[in-house]
């Protein structure tokens, strides 16, 4: 199976006492907030340990800058090594080879990935698709790890997974059911139904009531991804859908706007940390707004402004067209040009045109 080989690891409470101004109580503290390890810690900014962990900020301070030293973070690098390092990305395939070459391969590990899109755009269809294309060995274009599902519009539905899952080819099917050790063949109900209960059973799903939850329900995936790091089916996908729906009913007005976009930002940090401690890929969906004063191409803009736009490593913007026709465009993207590609979206998951 797939792994990622980094030294990324949750440290004993004795070990973090090592580090300056680090006593038992203040290690207890630290490993309540979810600062479990020197990694952590060195990725941290001193407020937010601060308000978090509830230590005096030069104190954090201190602790942060020791944990960078013993983690051997934050200095500079030569290009070769970021080469060597970006090797451990992985890539999650759509199985759709149009996007997949847009895509320069598949949605990257320890990015977050944008889709937005109007209502029906199939947005939804490609979260649901994604949490079953990642359990799938790499050889079959997937990740070989389980997904994270945070549900704030009530989308996330297990028979999608169902239909997605008998779309796929026989021959993956096949070779899933003798990796689960599932007796039965890609035609027997029976069969399937067992390894429908085996996908879900990696699928872990919470639905986000309003804002604040969703915030929290990043830092419990967190704690769930670091849980599992060293299972079968480590955390390969996190999945927000959608990220902007609760931020855009509750600040309402222009006046909320700032304490809209700093809560917005800390929450995609939030999941950023998640993708670069763990090696997932994040991919989050957004809704849109027309634009009035648009005369001339496509009004449709994307909610969460520019620290949306900024924090996002990939934009991608679906659109309707005939049937069950959908365009793909690669709208932003640090090293690949942009681009359209052509999907449809059928009762057995998104297939090819």
């Amino acid at each position: 199976m797939w792994q990622w080989s980094v030294y990324v690891c949750t440290m004993p409470e004795d070990e973090l006492e090592d580090l300056p101004g680090v006593g038992p109580a203040t290690s207890d503290k630290l490993i309540d907030a979810g600062f479990e390890s020197y990694q952590a810690i060195a990725v941290a900014s001193p407020s937010e340990m601060s308000n978090t962990a509830d230590v005096g900020e030069s104190t954090a301070s201190d602790i942060i800058n020791a944990a960078r030293d013993a983690a051997d973070i934050g200095g500079f690098e030569t290009g070769a090594a970021v080469l060597q390092r970006r090797e451990q990305i992985g890539k999650l395939s759509w199985k759709i080879p149009e996007v997949d070459e847009l895509l320069g391969g598949g949605i990257e590990t320890q990015s977050i990935t944008e889709v937005y899109g109007e209502f029906g755009a199939g947005k939804s269809q490609v979260t649901h698709q994604m949490a079953v294309n990642v359990q799938l060995p790499p050889e079959h274009g997937g990740l070989g790890g389980a997904a994270i599902f945070v549900d704030s519009e009530d989308t996330f539905r297990p028979e999608r997974i169902d239909d997605m899952l008998r779309g796929l080819d026989d021959e993956i099917i096949a070779d899933l059911l003798e990796r689960r050790e599932i007796e039965g063949t890609p035609g027997d109900d029976e069969a399937m139904e067992a390894l429908l209960d085996s996908f879900l059973d990696h699928i872990h799903v919470a639905k986000a009531f309003n804002s604040n939850h969703q915030i929290l329900l990043a830092e419990k995936a967190k704690d769930l991804a670091r849980d599992n790091e060293d299972s079968d089916f480590p955390i390969r996908l996190l999945c927000v859908d959608s990220l902007t729906a609760h931020f855009r009913a509750e600040y309402v007005g222009r006046g909320s706007l700032a304490e809209r976009q700093q809560k917005l930002n800390k929450h995609l940090h939030d999941l950023m940390r998640i993708g670069d401690l763990y090696n997932t890929a994040v991919l989050v969906t957004n809704q849109v707004a027309s634009n009035p004063d648009s005369y001339f191409g496509d009004p449709t803009q994307p909610i969460g402004g520019n620290i949306l736009g900024h924090t996002s490593t990939f934009r991608m913007y679906l659109r309707k067209s005939k049937n069950d026709k959908r365009i793909v465009r690669l709208v932003d993207a640090p090293n690949l040009a942009d681009g359209e590609a052509v999907m449809r979206v059928k009762d057995a998951g998104l297939k090819p045109e």
